[in-house]
């Protein structure tokens, strides 16, 4: 029986684990991540200043192993997207998705003819440099392409079921401190204002059988927002959890602990 593809397995519910990378990028990255259990990473392009060619060579070290390599990308436009995809990429995360429209242009933009309007090159690095069927490569990577909206805003948060309604879109993902910032509570997590606006980001993917994603800077967050319905969780920011891992060691000596 053929592996179910990452897509599958988040839009049937299952719990997928991975992480995200701003800063720590290399060739050993992707086979530690594995070895810590993750399935997927998330190399972020919003924040970091990472260019499609490094990000393309990051998917490169993930080539033969158990990990699916995605790209938050900056935007939602179409040369992000279909160039993520193109360079290898099998999903894409976008940031500050506010509207029924703009998710249906980003369906359009990562999806093949006649779902969508992705421009059709092959032989390259999505399809593993190989010859081919065009139309079966066409389905194949339609069917592998994880779509991930990130909802972070107010007015994200007003459009949260029309932009889960829209088919494409995969998974919706908590942007936890832009979205506490847009509400005016800036990093206050346990408000009741930004409880609420999860609760209610849960109520539309979960009724349209969508994935909710969210990253967890711990082992504690990780298990509250499972316990809430996520199902796509990832760890990170890598520089955060490096930072603290080095802290804990030094410290201990420096206390005499």
């Amino acid at each position: 029986m053929a592996r179910k593809s990452l897509r599958q397995r988040v839009l049937a519910g299952e719990t997928v684990l991975g992480s995200m990378m701003f800063e720590l990028l290399g060739p050993a990255i992707p086979q530690l991540l594995v070895n810590a259990g993750a399935e997927y990473v998330i190399y972020d392009m919003e924040h970091t200043g990472t260019s499609l060619e490094i990000i393309k060579a990051q998917i490169s070290y993930c080539r033969g192993l158990p990990i699916a390599p995605m790209a938050r990308v900056p935007r939602g436009e179409y040369h992000f997207l279909a160039r993520a995809l193109d360079i290898g990429c099998h999903g894409v995360m976008v940031p500050m998705v506010e509207s029924e429209a703009q998710a249906r242009a980003i369906v359009e933009a990562t999806h093949y003819p006649p779902r969508g309007r992705r421009g059709a090159a092959f032989g390259f690095a999505h399809d593993d440099y190989a010859a081919g069927d065009p139309k079966a490569k066409m389905r194949t990577a339609d069917a592998r392409t994880l779509v991930i909206a990130q909802i972070e805003t107010e007015r994200g948060l007003e459009q949260a079921e029309a932009i889960a309604a829209v088919d494409g879109i995969d998974v919706l993902w908590v942007g936890h401190f832009d979205l506490t910032n847009f509400l005016g509570i800036p990093g206050q997590f346990d408000n009741p204002i930004y409880v609420k606006a999860v609760d209610r980001i849960v109520a539309a993917g979960r009724k349209h059988k969508k994935g909710l994603g969210f990253m967890a800077a711990s082992a504690d967050w990780a298990r509250q927002y499972k316990k809430l319905g996520f199902n796509m969780l990832a760890a990170g920011p890598d520089k955060a959890l490096f930072e603290a891992g080095v802290r804990g060691i030094l410290s201990s000596v420096e206390d005499g602990r």
